[in-house]
């Protein structure tokens, strides 16, 4: 591999970013190429199987791109196919996120925390051994259906209605909030609205910092000295939202 060659990144859709702006902090001078999968939006509804060849389909393109490293910025498809995806392509690095929950137990045990994450992440096998492994006992698992759509269509009024149906009987009982999507870090504010102060705790930073061991130890960090390039891909060619992609890549 070369060292010059890009990451691939990719996600059901364009809440991935979260991941790649925290990236972007510990690795600027990468080459990177962004894979949204709008068309096959949301993950978390599907079949293992169904993830399983969406992820083969992606990580396919990428290795015609020559990726030297492949992030799975979303938790759903960590969460059920990042196993199947090393053990079948052996010679390219795969960086998954996932959910932040042991993060509460070396940080704030004792507090009663909120997971918000897809249904498909909730109920995989992955997130129940990190879940049993480092439970609280004062925990609540909320599946937030539809809310990544929400999202992903940018409608402030929609999102303000969902979070304030589905957040508000917990305001005011929950000090930990586990943002278990990569969609959730951007209504962060709008979330705190509704539940009032808490402390958010979110994979991407450790994520990032992991890559770039991942990238040091195989030498295969960039040694330009010069900002790397972003390209995005839609599966629906959606215009919109590479529009909105960039706009967020800028704040």
């Amino acid at each position: 591999m070369n060292k010059n060659e890009a990451i691939g990144i990719f996600d059901s859709g364009i809440g991935g970013i979260t991941v790649l702006r925290e990236i972007l902090e510990v690795l600027p001078n990468e080459n990177y190429i962004y894979y949204s999968d709008s068309k096959n939006n949301p993950y978390g509804d599907k079949s293992d199987d169904q993830i399983n060849e969406l992820c083969e389909n992606i990580v396919n393109l990428f290795i015609e791109q020559k990726c030297k490293a492949i992030v799975i910025a979303c938790n759903t498809a960590g969460a059920k196919s990042v196993q199947y995806l090393r053990e079948k392509y052996t010679n390219i690095p795969f960086i998954a996120i996932e959910p932040a929950y042991k993060m509460v137990h070396d940080y704030a045990y004792n507090e009663s925390t909120l997971v918000l994450a897809t249904k498909g992440t909730i109920e995989s096998e992955k997130f129940n051994l990190l879940y049993h492994t480092y439970d609280n006992h004062k925990t609540i698992l909320l599946p937030c259906i539809g809310l990544a759509d929400i999202i992903e269509e940018g409608n402030e009024d929609k999102i303000k209605t969902y979070l304030k149906e589905h957040l508000e009987p917990y305001r005011g009982k929950i000090k930990n909030v586990v943002l278990g999507c990569t969609h959730y870090p951007l209504i962060q504010e709008e979330i705190q609205e509704v539940l009032g102060q808490v402390t958010f705790f979110n994979g991407a930073p450790y994520l990032a910092k992991h890559l770039q061991e991942v990238l040091e130890e195989k030498n295969l960090i960039n040694s330009k000295g010069i900002k790397g390039t972003i390209q995005f891909i839609d599966s629906s060619n959606d215009e919109q939202k590479k529009k909105r992609f960039f706009e967020i890549i800028k704040e």
